[in-house]
């Protein structure tokens, strides 16, 4: 699933390839794929004619500002699993999970291409408050770069909580765009255990623990994301950090700090990769 970075590299490419462009016109190869409004048709007239004036995001949600002559409305789109937004010029053979298709001029487009279909789009009108329709919204927690994303602001977050603090990174409510793969990285780069129970960190814990959630995410985006399957930027290329991982999907290798073997247990369904040297329940 595109975590943070990938989809933090998606809307930096929209912001360069489809700013001030106007929608002409789409088509919705795949109807479940449009979150709302329930019409297919009035999704279409509500993004057509208007332009594209910035793209946002929160968490793992990229949100289009769309202005028209009337006023302003948002394209909400989030890629899921297997999600990709590609700028293509029309006469591009169709891919065969191509779901949705937004025209602009000079015969570009931007295709929503999905294998396993569970990403979604949303238009909201204007006057409507988004989290209104994009539910998820009003659930997130703050994203790792925001001033407000402090030790103190983390600490609140994981006091009280009797769970594996792995566990806990993936839940959106604690941390905004945080996911398996970042959350591996920044465990391992603050040298805590994974399955090391929240209620059990020392605050220098948690402190190294918020700083390294930012460096390993910073790293990610100057590498443009994490390829290991389906990810590709809006331009089809795929990203560079996976070459360059700790600890994530490195199970068997040596540790790039110690030399000893990565390991990989599970922890609430998903995979967790650490180095048992490296790596302790404990401040030191």
């Amino acid at each position: 699933m595109p975590e943070l970075p990938e989809v933090e590299t998606v809307r930096r490419g929209l912001n360069q390839l489809t700013l001030n462009r106007e929608i002409t016109g789409g088509d919705v190869l795949l109807n479940r794929t449009i979150a709302y409004p329930f019409s297919i048709g009035e999704f279409i007239d509500g993004i057509k004619g208007s332009s594209i004036a910035t793209w946002h995001r929160r968490g793992k949600y990229l949100l289009a500002e769309l202005n028209s002559s009337l006023a302003t409305s948002w394209l909400g789109v989030h890629l899921r699993m297997t999600g990709q937004l590609l700028w293509l010029h029309q006469d591009e053979p169709l891919h065969k999970h191509t779901r949705v298709r937004l025209f602009f001029g000079d015969q570009q487009e931007l295709r929503f291409v999905d294998q396993r279909t569970f990403g979604q789009m949303w238009w909201v009108p204007p006057g409507v408050a988004v989290e209104s329709i994009i539910t998820g919204l009003a659930k997130l927690a703050l994203d790792p770069f925001s001033p407000q994303f402090t030790v103190d602001y983390l600490a609140a977050k994981l006091q009280n909580r009797r769970r594996p603090i792995k566990t806990a990174l993936l839940d959106q409510s604690v941390v905004a765009g945080l996911g398996n793969i970042y959350a591996d990285e920044a465990l391992f780069k603050s040298g805590v255990l994974p399955e090391t129970l929240c209620t059990n960190l020392q605050l220098k814990q948690i402190e190294r623990l918020r700083n390294a959630i930012i460096q390993v995410l910073e790293t990610s985006i100057a590498a443009g994301g994490t390829t290991f399957s389906n990810f590709l930027n809006v331009k089809g290329i795929n990203g560079n950090y996976g070459g360059v991982a700790l600890v994530y999907n490195r199970m068997g290798e040596p540790c790039r700090v110690c030399g000893n073997l990565i390991q990989r247990i599970k922890l609430g369904g998903r995979s967790s990769h650490f180095c048992p040297q490296c790596q302790t329940s404990t401040g030191n």
